[in-house]
C-alpha cells in the first residue's frame, strides 16, 4: 500500500473508513505531569540503587586485593622458607653422606634422610595448604559480605 493511500481522507477516516485515534483532545490534567514525575523518581531510586550498589562492589574488591595481596605474599615467603630449609638438609646430608667409612653408613643415612625429608615435606605440604585456604578464605569474605549487603539493599 503506498504512502498516498493511507492519507486522511476529509471525513476523518483513513482509506479503510475507519476513524483515526485523535488524543488531542483528549484531556488529562495533571495525570501526565504525576505520572513523569514518578518516573523520574523511580528511575533517581533505582541509579542511587545502582550507584549504592557499585560503592559496595569497588569496596569488596579493594578489600580482597589487600588481603589476597597479603596472603600471596605470605604464600611466597613460606615457599622461600621451605625451600632454605630442604636446600640446608640436602647439604647437611650430603656432608654426612661424603663423610661416611661403609656401605652401612651410606646405607643408614639414606635411609633417615629419605624419613626425615618425607616427614618435612608432609608438614610443609600441610603449612602450604593452611596458607592457600586461608588466601582462599580471605579472599572471598569481602566478596561475599560485600554482594549479601548489596542484595538486601535492592530487595529492601
Amino acid at each position: 500500500m503506498s504512502e498516498s493511500e493511507m492519507k486522511l481522507t476529509p471525513n476523518g477516516t483513513n482509506v479503510f473508513g475507519t476513524p483515526w485515534l485523535d488524543f488531542s483532545k483528549v484531556a488529562l490534567p495533571g495525570v501526565g505531569r504525576e505520572l513523569t514525575e514518578r518516573g523520574l523518581a523511580r528511575a533517581r531510586e533505582g541509579c542511587e540503587k545502582i550507584k549504592a550498589a557499585s560503592e559496595e562492589m569497588t569496596e569488596a574488591l579493594r578489600e580482597t586485593y589487600s588481603s589476597n595481596a597479603r596472603c600471596t605474599t605470605d604464600y611466597g615467603l613460606k615457599v622461600f622458607e621451605i625451600s632454605n630449609a630442604n636446600v640446608a638438609s640436602a647439604l647437611d646430608f650430603f656432608v654426612h653422606l661424603f663423610g661416611s667409612k661403609s656401605a652401612t653408613d651410606v646405607y643408614t643415612l639414606s635411609a633417615a634422610q629419605a624419613r626425615k625429608a618425607f616427614d618435612t615435606a608432609s608438614d610443609q605440604n600441610k603449612e602450604l595448604w593452611a596458607l592457600a585456604q586461608k588466601l582462599a578464605t580471605e579472599t572471598s569474605e569481602p566478596i561475599r559480605k560485600h554482594f549479601t549487603r548489596v542484595l538486601h539493599q535492592g530487595g529492601g
